[in-house]
């Protein structure tokens, strides 16, 4: 079939990498957002999937809003038999959604109608699931409502960040996407309506959404803590600064108050409402990131000093 990609960030890679391996189907074109400013010197970057592109010699469409004209016209010209689309971050009208015979095709990260949303696999995480995955579905007006075509599931570590699980589900979901693409050219798969039981929603996360609560018990810092790695990142305030804080380690019953420090000669404890968690990486205000225990020995730590 051809093929027009929809995608922006690393995450969506894999599956772009796969369908132009594919001999099966051409991608004709790939839409992604516009270029950003980056880095010191704020220069506008490619996106990872518009970089991919031009290494491919692909065309790379950069509409501002998936309602423009021009991008219309365009994507009308390229006539795409059908539109696969992961992480492309912007909302596509009817007027878009039309134009393929075979519509749009997300691939999203969540074992749908779970977790529909901007932040299906940090939600999996945060909330402790066993089991996740990934989901292909035809893209229609209700937020990722539409009917799924195939699904995987993937084991949720005790000690995974959002960012290591996410890496997971971009390749093995790649390889459902290319499947579900392969089964629709073939005229051998169906999509089936998502049932309307055990819909939930993960929206976007955001800075505050990261701020660690110590009053909370130890498994939901934890938790948190890993659903916010890498993007945007746990933090909390110590001594008025905010520093930012990488996954923690519980480590059993203790007698710290929420937030409080101990500092030990090879770790060091912060308490929380069922007891402590030993901390991991810390990053002060304009340093890099560092072992605990270093951070601790250059601040200076004293006896009943907390975070908040």
């Amino acid at each position: 079939m051809r093929l027009v990609f929809a995608g922006t960030p690393e995450v969506a890679l894999p599956s772009l990498r796969a369908l132009i391996k594919s001999d099966r189907h051409e991608v004709a074109a790939v839409v992604t957002r516009p270029d950003a400013p980056a880095g010191r010197g704020r220069h506008l970057v490619r996106s990872p999937v518009g970089a991919l592109a031009d290494e491919h010699g692909i065309e790379v469409l950069t509409p501002r809003k998936a309602s423009d004209p021009e991008f219309l016209d365009r994507l009308r010209a390229i006539a795409p038999d059908c539109c696969p689309v992961v992480a492309y971050g912007a909302l596509l009208p009817q007027v878009a959604l039309d134009v393929p015979a075979h519509g749009w095709v997300n691939l999203h990260f969540s074992l749908l109608p779970a977790w529909r949303g901007a932040a299906p696999v940090q939600a999996a995480v945060r909330h402790g699931d066993e089991i996740t995955g990934a989901s292909t579905f035809r893209i229609v007006k209700e937020l990722d409502a539409g009917p799924v075509f195939g699904v995987l599931t993937e084991t949720v570590r005790s000690d995974d960040t959002a960012g290591a699980l996410l890496d997971r589900l971009a390749e093995a979901g790649a390889g459902l996407l290319l499947s579900t693409v392969d089964g629709i050219a073939d005229g051998t798969l169906r999509a089936e309506e998502q049932p309307p039981d055990g819909v939930t929603y993960a929206p976007k996360i955001t800075t505050e959404d990261a701020h660690v609560d110590f009053t909370a018990p130890a498994v939901a810092v934890d938790r948190l803590v890993r659903a916010v790695t890498p993007d945007p990142g746990a933090w909390v305030e110590f001594r008025g600064e905010r520093i930012k804080l990488g996954p923690v380690v519980r480590v059993g019953d203790g007698s710290l108050a929420p937030g409080e420090l101990m500092v030990e000669r090879k770790r060091v404890l912060a308490g929380t409402a069922t007891g402590p968690v030993a901390l991991g990486e810390v990053q002060a205000p304009g340093k890099k990131r560092m072992a605990a225990t270093d951070w601790a020995r250059g601040a200076r730590v004293e006896p009943g000093e907390r975070l908040t």
